[in-house]
């Protein structure tokens, strides 16, 4: 059996498909490179990553197969010698490349694409809805005749990993906040073309404590602009805690842990819809999306998002509509499609399949762990014992209260401009002599007497206890308690408590040990008490 891929996303899709041949020892599959694509660079690059072995196109095309498998009807496939199966693409048709094909139609339906010599090349054409069957059936009646629906394996594999929901927010650090995913389709009309700021204007303007942001780009987007250079372009949303989800599994795990999504046309957002996510539309308009088609309705009825400052606004516009019936148009037999397409091309083989249960397999864990930001922004509000903390990117607009920073990963200039400055304890390791270390006591005295524009400094001892040192108010060990919430334990980032701690001990009241306050942090109300400074706490070694 041979696979013959053009980009990354097509063999993405084919791998999901390839579970129906496990466990099959007559099954040999060797992988080509379909010559002409744009994208082809990160095609090769990811059948590497797979461990796929490969075969050179013009060997390819000598050969006889007894399967083909793409998942894309461009290029030169109908040259290759054997039985072929086109299978989805994406979540239906329904974007249309301005300059390629026929006017107005995607490559999934269009007879340019479809048709050798006014006959279908493809022995199989495997869709995922009724209506994309009666949409070719309009378009290019003689390729429908060989088609069947079978149903989506990337979301019968979004639908089997629901369960590993909360495995993948811990992998991607969510904790009690709010995942907003951002979805890109790729070319000139996509999301990150359109409106390249956005991810860092969301993050700069909206709380950290609160909201969480990853970015999911289409595979196209990676090939074309290149990982060094995406990294280069969206350094300052990076820094800042975005999470780039990876083109193969990673996207679709972040939409299983995902909230919400912001998205362009591409039809990403239908598998977020599917599972029953919120969605916002952030689409500008153009020519590329086809109308009536699911994607396009999807956008009609959701929410769009003007402006970062109106995410909050969308977000509870979008919880009131049904995105998972909206989906449906877009998903039939869901659950069902590798025991379809086993069926399907088994028969096309001419062998039975072996007596082994196909389903499935869930997503692996996101690897792609995002930074933690290394300063805040804070805006502060105390009233009596108890201090709201929001902390946002540096370079926000807003109006804030202090800029608070890590020692030393912030860097000089914002060490030196920030009003609370705090260390994370190390954890501890054995250290071979001779050494020098700092106690959190020395640390924290010290770093006052270096940076006259601190008023705080703070040693993070561990996720419950901090020593704060105040420049005038003097120092104190801190206890923040968790939250326990319908079975959870829930902890906050304990440099937002310092901060809170700072904007309260800023605001005029001498404080007398023991004393307690609520801080709160993004969804939590964190209780913290303040206590005459521990010798264990001074004398603990950083």
């Amino acid at each position: 059996m041979l696979v013959a891929v053009r980009s990354a996303g097509a063999l993405h899709r084919i791998l999901d498909v390839l579970p129906v041949f496990e466990g099959d020892e007559r099954i040999g599959v060797r992988f080509t490179l379909v010559p002409g694509s744009d994208f082809d660079v990160d095609a090769l690059a990811a059948l590497e990553r797979s461990g796929a072995r490969t075969v050179a196109w013009d060997e390819a095309c000598d050969a006889k197969h007894d399967l083909i498998l793409g998942a894309s009807p461009k290029g030169p496939l109908r040259v290759l010698s054997g039985r072929r199966v086109l299978l989805p693409h994406g979540a239906g048709f329904n974007k249309t490349i301005p300059g390629e094909g026929s006017p107005r139609l995607p490559s999934g339906l269009d007879p340019h694409y479809l048709l050798a010599d006014g006959e279908p090349w493809a022995d199989l054409h495997a869709l995922a809805h009724d209506a994309q069957l009666a949409g070719l059936s309009r378009h290019c009646p003689a390729a429908a005749a060989r088609a069947a629906v079978v149903g989506d394996p990337t979301l019968d594999r979004l639908l089997a990993s629901a369960g590993h929901r909360e495995q993948y927010r811990r992998a991607l650090g969510t904790g009690g906040r709010r995942l907003i995913v951002l979805t890109a389709t790729w070319g000139p009309e996509s999301l990150l073309a359109r409106r390249p700021g956005l991810p860092a204007e969301l993050i700069s303007q909206l709380p950290y404590d609160t909201y969480q942001f990853a970015l999911v780009l289409h595979p196209n987007e990676f090939s074309r602009v290149g990982s060094c250079d995406l990294s280069r372009q969206l350094a300052p949303a990076l820094s800042a805690g975005l999470v780039l989800a990876g083109p193969y599994e990673e996207w679709a795990a972040v939409l299983v842990a995902a909230d919400a999504v912001v998205t362009d046309h591409g039809s990403t957002a239908l598998y977020a819809a599917a599972l029953g996510r919120p969605v916002i539309g952030a689409y500008d308009g153009g020519t590329e999306l086809i109308p009536d088609s699911a994607m396009a309705r999807l956008l009609d009825r959701v929410p769009a998002l003007s402006a970062p400052a109106g995410l909050e606004h969308a977000l509870t516009a979008a919880a009131s509509v049904d995105t998972a019936a909206l989906a449906d148009a877009a998903f039939a037999r869901q659950g069902e499609s590798l025991g379809r397409l086993r069926d399907a091309l088994y028969r096309l083989l001419g062998l039975a399949p072996r007596a082994v249960p196909v389903a499935a397999s869930p997503l692996r864990r996101p690897t792609s762990t995002p930074r933690r930001p290394a300063a805040f922004a804070v805006r502060a509000e105390v009233s009596g014992h108890r201090i709201r903390v929001e902390r946002l990117a540096p370079g926000t607009t807003e109006a804030v209260h202090h800029l608070a920073a890590e020692h030393p990963e912030a860097g000089p200039r914002q060490t030196q401009s920030a009003a609370v400055l705090w260390r994370r304890a190390s954890g501890g390791g054995a250290v071979m002599p001779p050494s020098s270390t700092w106690t959190a006591g020395g640390w924290t005295a010290r770093v006052l007497d270096d940076a006259p524009g601190c008023r705080t400094a703070a040693a993070i001892l561990g996720a419950e206890r901090c020593l704060v040192r105040h420049r005038t108010a003097g120092t104190f060990t801190v206890r923040v308690e968790p939250v326990r919430s319908g079975g959870k334990v829930l902890r906050a980032d304990p440099a937002a408590v310092v901060s809170a701690v700072h904007a309260w001990l800023g605001a005029g009241e001498q404080p007398v040990a023991p004393v307690s306050l609520l801080c709160d942090v993004g969804p939590m109300a964190i209780r913290v008490r303040l206590e005459d400074a521990a010798p264990a706490d001074l004398d603990y070694e950083l």
